[in-house]
């Protein structure tokens, strides 16, 4: 038994004794922070190094570092503009700009994998979906144009991305944290307006997530993160994503708990095309969710393998530490901050100069 097909959170900002064990145990392939991970920089930075230190390969180690409210850093870093914001903003290098710092401050830290960029169109910007302030907005060409930027910058700094939440969490009108939504859009729907911005996008994106949204007019027995239909067909075979690593949003969300079974879960995932589970919350699960992943088919587990292993061998190593490296890129968000008006302001961006333009 392995976890080698799993990306596993853990509970604070040290590794506990149990934690530890465990991972060296199941050799997860990699691991998600969160802001109850994280105090400072140079604890950030020991704790990935520790990370590092119990797994026998380079671990992925994410995090979901999106700017605006989703930002994991805002304990001890400037927060950079949301996406809604910069796209407000309409200026491809300011959106660029946000892409490089949040790259440099990630890579700092000894993060490799960002969950990000958003690509859901964002249908029902009023509704209670968890994608409010967070989407580049409703038109296609828009998201392309600034999250392919901030998507190209993030790269160039050495930091592999993870577009979401396929194929359109845009459509829902409820939080999959709390219940499981469904759309009632087609695939023509889809094809027509939501999947482009992935298409475009398709030679510069390292990972695709998958959204825990029902769309029944395509798949009726299972939401598109455990949809055959969406993952197999869809995704790899009609789109051509078949050489992108393709995991699950996280499944300890009440959407898929609330339907089925921690193993059980992991197991639909990966036979429906997923390469790996995440499990954000409840790490304790993990070794019921490997001990299902186990007994699907080799040629599943092979494919998946090999899809890691690609990405594996692209991943960069922390940049060293450095405390004026860090102060730089800090102030730079700051400047970036100051200079792009919040979500809630239609303004232009202000005039006023902005370090490193």
């Amino acid at each position: 038994m392995d976890g080698s097909l799993l990306i596993l959170g853990f509970s604070g900002p040290e590794l506990t004794t149990a934690e530890a064990a465990l991972f060296r145990k199941l050799q997860p392939v990699g691991f998600i922070l969160f802001s109850r991970n994280m105090v400072s920089p140079e604890q950030t930075r020991k704790l990935t190094d520790a990370l590092r230190d119990l797994s026998k390969s380079q671990p992925l180690v994410a995090i979901d570092q999106e700017g605006g409210r989703v930002t994991r850093t805002k304990a001890f870093a400037p927060v950079a503009p949301s996406a809604p914001a910069l796209a407000a903003c309409a200026q491809l290098k300011v959106t660029g700009r946000a892409g490089k710092l949040t790259g440099d401050l990630l890579r700092l830290l000894g993060v490799n994998l960002n969950f990000a960029p958003v690509l859901d169109l964002d249908h029902h910007p009023e509704e209670p979906n968890a994608l409010r302030g967070r989407s580049w907005g409703r038109d296609p060409q828009r998201v392309i144009d600034h999250a392919g930027q901030w998507n190209r910058e993030l790269r160039k700094r050495g930091i592999a991305t993870c577009a979401k939440h396929f194929p359109a969490g845009g459509r829902a009108v409820a939080d999959p944290h709390h219940e499981l939504p469904a759309s009632s859009a087609t695939l023509e729907e889809l094809l027509r307006e939501d999947v482009v911005p992935y298409t475009a996008l398709m030679p510069e994106l390292d990972a695709i997530m998958l959204g825990h949204v029902e769309f029944p007019h395509i798949d009726a027995a299972f939401p598109a993160s455990l949809s055959p239909r969406i993952i197999r067909r869809f995704l790899r075979d009609q789109l051509g994503f078949d050489q992108h690593l393709v995991l699950t949003d996280d499944l300890d969300m009440a959407a898929i708990t609330r339907r089925y079974g921690r193993g059980e879960d992991a197991r639909l995932a990966l036979e429906a095309g997923n390469d790996l589970a995440l499990i954000c919350h409840r790490g304790e699960s993990a070794v019921a969710a490997a001990e299902a992943i186990d007994t699907l088919p080799r040629g599943i587990l092979t494919d998946a393998w090999e899809r890691v292993e690609r990405l594996r061998e692209n991943l960069r190593r922390p940049m060293p530490w450095s405390g004026k490296k860090w102060q730089d890129t800090c102030a730079g968000l700051a400047d970036l901050a100051a200079a792009v008006p919040g979500i809630a302001e239609v303004t232009p961006c202000s005039n006023s100069p902005v370090a490193g333009y």
